[in-house]
């Protein structure tokens, strides 16, 4: 039996192109370099590696070119992961579980494209994941995301389907959603946690440490900054309680630096046979306050549409 579940039933989603992208429509453009795709809008550029699962791994503004994402290995992206029981895998000599991954394994395995639809408007990508921990293709799942831009904000909308003949049932457990992996070189991880949401009240900011630490969003966003409050920011409708650490790895930071700063929105929920998952992130470059204004205006459009859901 297929079990379907939409975390984020937005309007936003764009599939098939809508007017606030068509708005920007003469200033997008898509680009190949290798085994990179890029859209870009002239406001902001997105990239996706085509060799590993399609994962994100490039934002930047197209101005500046700065990319504010870390991409060191198969495991730092901006991408989907889910977690089921122990199995008989390890990584870095502990025990370990189901872990299928967008971008590949930890031995640097490249997850496969089953199919792409790319043109200078929208991504979409098909993608069989891989265990991270073991570095085998999970052939019962699919992974797929539909990616379009809108001035400063990517809309990525993500599904994850456990359809598969062998498809196994796993035990509820924090899925990551999805995984964020930025440059080391935005430190400040800033978001609202009090009792009055969307009301513009004082936001929380903080350095997080090693290992996991938990925060709990009742914005439902939160961003990575340098000193000025420039950075990224990542909105996941539906989720309030998200993880974060910083690893220091060499010290070496950038998109491909040792060190990273990672955080996940997390929902509590198991990977069943047949089960069917969607669910909607937002990212955006700027300031703080202007990733805020920007995430409560699509709170308020979901809202006014009656898109909105309850966290959990």
């Amino acid at each position: 039996m297929i079990t379907k579940f939409v975390l984020s039933a937005l309007c936003l989603i764009c599939m098939s192109g809508c007017s606030d992208v068509q708005n920007t429509a003469d200033r997008v453009k898509g680009i190949q370099e290798e085994n990179f795709y890029y859209i870009d809008n002239g406001i902001v550029r997105l990239g996706i590696d085509l060799e590993r699962g399609g994962s994100i791994f490039y934002f930047a503004e197209s101005s500046t070119r700065r990319n504010v994402l870390n991409h060191a290995d198969e495991g730092r992206f901006i991408q989907q992961s889910y977690y089921g029981e122990p199995d008989s895998s390890r990584w870095i000599n502990q025990p370990w579980v189901w872990n299928p991954i967008q971008g590949g394994g930890c031995h640097g395995e490249k997850a496969r494209i089953l199919k792409k639809k790319i043109d200078e408007y929208t991504i979409n990508i098909l993608s069989e994941p891989v265990h991270w921990a073991s570095g085998t293709s999970i052939q019962d799942a699919e992974m797929e995301e539909i990616i379009t831009l809108n001035e400063r904000m990517a809309h990525i909308h993500y599904i994850f389907r456990n359809t598969g003949e062998n498809a196994k049932d796993h035990p509820a457990t924090n899925q990551e959603l999805p995984a964020v992996f930025v440059d080391a070189n935005l430190p400040y991880l800033t978001y609202y946690g009090g009792k009055s949401p969307w009301t513009d009240d004082s936001l929380t900011i903080v350095i997080p440490g090693w290992p996991n630490e938990t925060h709990t969003r009742t914005e439902e966003w939160a961003a990575y900054t340098d000193s000025t409050q420039w950075g990224i920011g990542v909105y996941t409708p539906g989720t309030t309680v998200s993880t974060a650490y910083r690893f220091a790895g060499d010290g070496t930071t950038g998109p491909q630096g040792s060190a990273c700063s990672y955080f996940a929105p997390v929902r509590t929920f198991a990977v069943t046979k047949g089960l069917v998952f969607e669910y909607d992130v937002f990212l955006y470059i700027g300031t703080v306050s202007e990733i805020r204004k920007a995430f409560k205006q699509v709170y308020q459009k979901n809202r006014t549409e009656g898109n909105n859901i309850k966290p959990e």
